[in-house]
């Protein structure tokens, strides 16, 4: 009964990633590619992150 209102943490991350990945799609855009490369790095460990709580389940 209490699991119903339990979050995913996949779904969380999932769009943790989108929105990363558009700000480093900006990011890139203007020409700042040591912090594009910052964001990109940071959003390869959060889809790993993905990756493990998809095999975990």
């Amino acid at each position: 009964m209490f699991g119903l209102f339990k979050k995913d943490p996949v779904k969380k991350l999932e769009k943790e990633y989108q929105v990363l990945m558009a700000k480093a799609m900006e990011i890139q855009r203007s020409g700042d590619l040591k912090h594009y490369a910052r964001l990109i790095e940071e959003s390869e460990t959060i889809q790993m992150k993905i990756q493990e709580l998809k095999n975990g389940k």
